[in-house]
């Protein structure tokens, strides 16, 4: 029972995904329906956090609107998920970067990761 289970899931994997891992600013190019019509929508934030394994893997990305921070949690291997863009690249010591939820303005910043 275990192999079947494998290997459906292996058929749902995207062939590519994009490299980027927790701190980055990252495009996330979503995939909207409006009534029979179809749209691509893009939110731009931090990521705060990965989790998950094979194609039941996550992403919660944030970002602040009018003030007010708003995360969303995107399955990394759905269809609904045109592609992940990264903008810049964060210089982070954690895995996931729960204290940025209470951090405002300037304090929320990551830093930015020079090679």
């Amino acid at each position: 029972m275990n192999e079947i289970i494998k290997e459906i899931e292996a058929e749902q994997l995207k062939a590519e995904v994009s490299e980027f891992e927790v701190g980055d600013t990252v495009k996330v190019y979503g995939k909207i329906k409006e009534g029979n019509r179809e749209r691509i929508q893009v939110f731009e934030g931090t990521v705060l956090k990965k989790q998950g394994g094979s194609n039941r893997a996550t992403f919660t990305v944030r970002k602040t609107s009018n003030g007010i921070g708003v995360e969303r949690t995107w399955p990394l291997h759905s269809p609904n998920v045109e592609k992940v863009e990264v903008v810049r690249k964060g210089k982070v010591r954690r895995a996931k970067l729960n204290y940025l939820r209470d951090r405002v303005g300037k304090k929320a910043k990551v830093k930015e990761l020079v090679k």
